[in-house]
């Protein structure tokens, strides 16, 4: 094979692998990394309405911050295996007190501090006029809805640890930031593009080596026409 064709069937293989390596790669840390899911409930609006399509990303709950919105599990609890989606009021060894004020105008306090919610459902961080003082254990999580008038949360689970969840049930982490689902989508392109131009590459050596391969035909006498 000339050089041509050799270096062709080369560029073929390497464009080619790197573009299946970054499309499986990508598409494979997309699925161990990130979910979609649409959301089921009101119990979150009106920072998630019903219907509304989120991404979250894998977090271990070692990881997770008070205000953090994440998926646990709780199905002694609930009753189903499923991701319940929550935000983090309090971590280990916050103190969580409801409430100062009434209304739009009640307040939790957290560590003593007022809790500034601007995500709460009509300004109103009570919802169902349940009083508690918690603190969080080590290792726990202190969780309530944004709606908090139609949210089955830590409130109405106090004797079960004061209505926390172990740090260990929160499996993913809803994030706002679209930048690397989008980064993740264009490697994912990219990949394919690659593959596309690896075999494209790879059917040009093949037409060249063909063409390098054929035998010509001698030329037969020429009669003379007188």
């Amino acid at each position: 094979m000339s050089g041509k064709g050799r270096g062709l069937r080369v560029a073929a293989v390497v464009v080619g692998l790197v573009g299946v390596v970054l499309g499986l790669g990508s598409i494979g840390y997309a699925r161990v990394s990130y979910q979609a899911f649409t959301i089921s409930s009101h119990s979150m609006a009106p920072t998630y309405e019903l219907g509304d399509r989120v991404i979250s990303e894998r977090v271990d709950g070692g990881g997770v911050r008070r205000g953090d919105i994440v998926l646990f599990s709780a199905p002694e609890r609930y009753q189903f295996s499923g991701n319940v989606m929550q935000r983090v009021i309090g971590v280990g060894g916050d103190r969580v007190v409801c409430c100062t004020g009434e209304g739009s105008g009640a307040r939790l306090s957290v560590n003593g501090k007022p809790l500034p919610e601007p995500y709460v459902k009509g300004g109103d961080a009570d919802g169902v006029r349940r009083p508690y003082d918690v603190t969080v254990p080590k290792g726990r999580l202190f969780l309530l809805g944004d709606n908090r008038a139609d949210s089955l949360d830590s409130r109405f689970f106090a004797s079960d640890h004061d209505g926390t969840v172990p740090e260990s049930a929160a499996r993913d982490r809803v994030t706002g930031q679209y930048t690397i689902p989008v980064v993740i989508g264009t490697a994912v392109i990219a990949g394919v593009v690659l593959a596309l131009v690896g075999l494209g590459l790879g059917i040009a050596a093949f037409v060249v080596r063909r063409r390098q391969g054929a035998v010509p035909v001698a030329p037969g006498p020429v009669q003379q026409v007188r």
